[in-house]
């Protein structure tokens, strides 16, 4: 398995520190509002990864934090009149319920709150100290930029280009307008905690640092967000981290593109974003999932109401492959059949085809491709003659493959025994060219809640 590290530039073999074991860490939201389309791409897509490592037989410790101390949390919580608790547990809530309609959260997950770590904060600030690589100033702390070995090796910039670039620096506690801070004193009516440099609250930067060395350790396998947080957030964190501890931070680093919307570079500037909340209006969360998935992580991604449109109808005819093929299990006369060899060696096919795409940079673009080419290949080749050993190990292979890209997840209730007898003898009717029956068939299971189609692929069912 292949995966392009922004580190090196490069695409390169996974190799886990630990064999067989994986510690990932992905950058979450600030809870100051809800989340938007371009905030659950990074969500989905290193789920996906998440999902596809376990797939290929690794454990895999998965972290996302919640920073729940900064600045625009702050000024919500002033905006409103009320404490920062309140707006962080309200956004907290609202994105967990987005993330569990996203399929996030079907497994374990490690929230950490950055709150939850100062003591390690201000340890990790005073090492940084202590070493000279970090200068208090008035109840402020900031990093020397100077003391990082290749700083920019990660985003690829240059310190004298940025030096040459910066803006005048108001602030003159700075040594340089690049150092940037790890601690900030309290102003008035912000949350504040004790250190030894007086009342205040970390800097952002610092806070990945802290949570991802108290949860894994020093050295990480894979740190991801998105391309938005290479420079600064990444590279800082690099900084500081690896000059506190002498030692790599994370072994891969790992970027989702940004979001369009309708051909504009999303922007909260531009007033363009789409938030998650606003998506459920009009969609199933997972037919968002599946849009996200359906392109290369690596590559812009363009929101708009005909690719979702696009997104659900290819949705839609993957659900009906299932459904199709559970009515065949419940019809199907013969256990095994002498095609079943054949059916099997063609569902090898798929499943290798798809492996392939997948350990190519988890190019899931491709990997949803092959599920379209299983689904046609079940609609052409299996039909109520099937033994139910070939039904049965297209539907687990199905099952299989869309459970890495975490869709196929609504259950879809069978139907019971009158309405599949009925489907079995509209089913015959249409053998025998009995029409007439056949339309009789279709309007009594229709006042029963059940719209049969007639399709090139065979007969397909809903419930309504």
């Amino acid at each position: 398995m292949k995966l392009y590290n922004t580190l090196s530039k490069t695409k390169e073999e996974f190799v886990p520190l630990k064999e067989g074991e994986v510690n990932m860490y992905v950058c979450g939201p600030t809870v100051y509002n809800y989340i938007h389309v371009g905030n659950a791409r990074p969500l989905v897509v290193f789920d996906t990864l998440r999902r596809y490592l376990e797939y290929r037989g690794f454990k895999v410790n998965f972290a996302l934090n919640f920073t729940d101390i900064e600045d625009k949390i702050i000024q919500k919580a002033n905006e409103e009149g009320v404490s920062i608790d309140v707006i962080v547990e309200r956004y907290i809530k609202a994105f967990k319920e987005d993330a569990t309609d996203l399929n996030f959260y079907e497994r374990e997950v490690i929230n950490p709150r950055a709150t939850e770590y100062i003591d390690d904060m201000i340890e990790f600030i005073s090492g940084l100290i202590e070493m000279g690589a970090a200068y208090p100033v008035d109840g402020d702390v900031y990093f020397d930029i100077s003391k990082a070995k290749d700083y920019g090796k990660l985003s690829g910039k240059n310190i004298d280009d940025l030096m040459a670039g910066a803006r005048v620096d108001v602030n003159d506690k700075k040594r340089s307008p690049l150092d940037f801070a790890l601690w900030k004193e309290k102003k008035e009516g912000e949350p504040y905690w004790e250190s030894p440099w007086g009342q205040g609250r970390p800097g952002w930067h610092i806070e990945c640092s802290v949570m991802n060395r108290a949860i894994f350790g020093d050295t990480i396998d894979i740190h991801a967000g998105g391309i938005d947080l290479e420079f600064p957030h990444h590279e800082n964190e690099i900084a500081q981290t690896e000059t506190l501890t002498g030692k790599p931070f994370a072994r891969y680093w790992l970027h989702n593109e940004m979001m369009n919307i309708d051909g504009v570079k999303m922007s909260k500037s531009l007033n363009n974003f789409m938030l998650v909340k606003g998506v459920r209006e009009y969609y199933d969360l997972e037919v968002l999932r599946f849009f996200l998935v359906s392109a290369h992580y690596r590559s812009p991604i363009n929101y708009s109401k005909e690719a979702m449109d696009a997104a659900e109808a290819g949705l839609e005819r993957i659900y009906n492959a299932k459904k199709q093929l559970e009515y065949l299990l419940t019809v199907a006369k013969s256990e095994e059949s002498p095609k079943d060899e054949d059916i099997l060696k063609e569902l090898e096919t798929f499943k290798a085809a798809f492996i392939e795409s997948m350990d190519d940079d988890l190019n899931t673009a491709e990997g949803v491709s092959h599920v379209f080419d299983l689904v046609r290949f079940v609609n052409t080749n299996l039909d109520e003659s099937s033994s139910k050993k070939s039904v049965r190990m297209s539907l687990d292979l199905l099952m299989e493959l869309s459970g890495v890209l975490g869709i196929l997840t609504r259950t879809e209730e069978l139907p019971d025994e009158e309405i599949n007898a009925l489907i079995e003898e509209r089913v015959q009717a249409r053998k025998n060219k009995d029409f007439a029956r056949a339309d009789e068939i279709r309007d009594q299971l229709k006042e029963m809640g059940i719209v049969i189609e007639d399709t090139r692929e065979g007969m397909k069912w809903k419930r309504i």
